[in-house]
């Protein structure tokens, strides 16, 4: 069924897609960029981020902080706020690894029954409120979609306005096996129309940003 997809497409191009051709597509889509995207308004990326992220539509909430050290603190607060213990699964990423955890009892790897995951995301996008992760040994693919909390650090300087400003970030990076876009908790409609929340993943989302903001 493949080969007979793939043939159709190449009798309907009357000759073979070549490596070339499809970056110089992809270029001209990029040209003029403006034209199939909304505006976003004006100001601090990581401000319209948290706003994003805070929209009925996603339903995430949001802190920020000034520097990368306040993150353990900005996590204490979510889980007070919740009445959750400091017992998280953290994330082996080495940003994340130096900061002061100790006050909370860590756990180096995510179990299917996790409560709380704490991470980093490598982006965010401002426009749909969007993290990125790229998986990797900093970054277990499980530790995004085990918890019921997933507490997510996103530094302020890696919040980009649209999607294919990550694409250009990354263009000329060789790409690991597994890119994650997620946008707000878990959640579907599929049963009877009625919204259920955790369905796939985390039923809760909170993004720390990290760092001050942008005049």
């Amino acid at each position: 069924m493949r080969e007979a997809i793939l043939g159709r497409i190449r009798n309907a191009l009357d000759r073979e897609p070549d490596a070339i051709s499809i970056a110089a597509s992809a270029k001209a889509l990029l040209a003029e960029p403006e034209k199939g995207r909304p505006l976003l308004e004006e100001g601090d990326l990581g401000a319209l981020f948290a706003a994003r992220l805070a929209s009925v539509k996603i339903g995430a909430s949001a802190d920020e902080i000034t520097n990368l050290a306040d993150a353990p603190a900005a996590a204490r607060r979510y889980l007070d706020a919740q009445g959750l213990p400091p017992d998280i699964a953290l994330q082996p990423d080495p940003a994340l690894a130096q900061l002061d955890w100790r006050s909370f009892k860590l756990r180096p790897t995510i179990e299917a029954d996790a409560i709380v995951a704490v991470g980093r995301a490598l982006w965010g996008i401002a426009e749909t409120g969007t993290l990125v992760f790229h998986s990797g040994p900093a970054s277990p693919t499980l530790f995004s979609f085990l918890p019921l909390h997933h507490i997510v650090v996103i530094e302020r300087s890696r919040i980009l306005a649209y999607l294919e400003d990550y694409a250009l970030r990354v263009q000329n990076e060789e790409l690991p096996r597994n890119v994650n876009f997620i946008t707000g908790a878990s959640g579907t409609t599929d049963i009877e129309g009625a919204l259920v929340k955790g369905a796939h993943g985390p039923r809760f989302l909170h993004v720390i940003i990290a760092g001050p903001r942008q005049a």
